[in-house]
C-alpha cells in the first residue's frame, strides 16, 4: 500500500514536482543509480524540471534513463542541463495518467497475488509436515483470503480516488 501510494504522489498533475523523476534509474559509471544520486533536479518553472547532472558526460545516459521510465515526457538536452516540460492536462493528457493509474494498481494486485500464492505454499509445506491439521489449514487460508480481499479493496478505492483526481478539471 505505501509502495501504490508513493506511485500515486509521483503522479502529480498540476505543477511539476521533483518526485516525478527522482527515481528514475540512470545507467553510470557501470552501475544503475538513480536520478537524484548523480544530478540536481529543481523546478525552475511550474511547469519545468530542470536535471543538472554534476557529470556534463552524464547528459545522455539521463535522457535515456527518462525515456525508458515511460513518464509520458520528452527531455530536451541543452548541452548543460535536460528539461522536461510537463504538458498542460488536456483531456488526451488525463486519460493518458488515468491509464496509468489504473496499470498500478493492476502491479499491485498482482504483488498481493504472488504473495497469497507463497502463504498458500507456506500453509502446505506446513500440513504436509504435520505442524498444522487439515482444520487449522483451512481457517488460516479463509482468514488470509479475507486480507488478500481487504487489501484489493483498499487497491480498488484508492485507484478510484486518484482517477477521479486526474479526471476533474
Amino acid at each position: 500500500m505505501i509502495h501504490l501510494q508513493g506511485e500515486y504522489a509521483k503522479l502529480q498533475v498540476g505543477r511539476a514536482n521533483p518526485a516525478l523523476v527522482e527515481g528514475v534509474s540512470i545507467e553510470a559509471y557501470g552501475a544503475s543509480q538513480s536520478l537524484k544520486a548523480v544530478a540536481s533536479i529543481s523546478i525552475p518553472e511550474p511547469r519545468t524540471i530542470q536535471i543538472q547532472p554534476w557529470d556534463k558526460g552524464m547528459l545522455a545516459a539521463i535522457e535515456k534513463g527518462i525515456l525508458n521510465a515511460n513518464l509520458g515526457l520528452n527531455p530536451v538536452n541543452d548541452g548543460v542541463c535536460v528539461r522536461l516540460a510537463i504538458p498542460p492536462l488536456n483531456e488526451e493528457r488525463r486519460a493518458e495518467l488515468a491509464k496509468m493509474v489504473n496499470r498500478l494498481a493492476e502491479d499491485a494486485k498482482i504483488s498481493i497475488r504472488n504473495v497469497r500464492q507463497d502463504a498458500h505454499k507456506q500453509f502446505k509445506q506446513l500440513k504436509d509436515s504435520g505442524d498444522i491439521a487439515e482444520d487449522e489449514l483451512h481457517g488460516a487460508e479463509k482468514r488470509f483470503q479475507e486480507k488478500v480481499d481487504e487489501y484489493n479493496k483498499r487497491v480498488d478505492d484508492m485507484a478510484a480516488g486518484k482517477e477521479k483526481d486526474v479526471m476533474t478539471v
